[in-house]
């Protein structure tokens, strides 16, 4: 595991900011896989795991950010 993906999976963000620096992080694992390759279906499940997070952070925001 690198030490980004380290940092990732070590701590959860609790912020709409760390989840976008997660975000970048992850798009950027995905972007370097194989298309297609155990190593990209991981990174894309994550990549969705995160934009899901983000979104419910931005629902919750006043006025919401939909």
């Amino acid at each position: 595991m690198t030490e980004a993906k380290d940092a990732v999976a070590a701590a959860p963000a609790t912020t709409r900011e760390e989840l976008l620096k997660q975000h970048a992080v992850a798009r950027a694992r995905r972007n370097a896989a194989v298309g297609g390759s155990h190593e990209w279906e991981q990174a894309s499940d994550e990549v969705g795991r995160i934009e899901i997070e983000i979104a419910r952070i931005e629902r919750e925001m006043d006025p919401p950010r939909v």
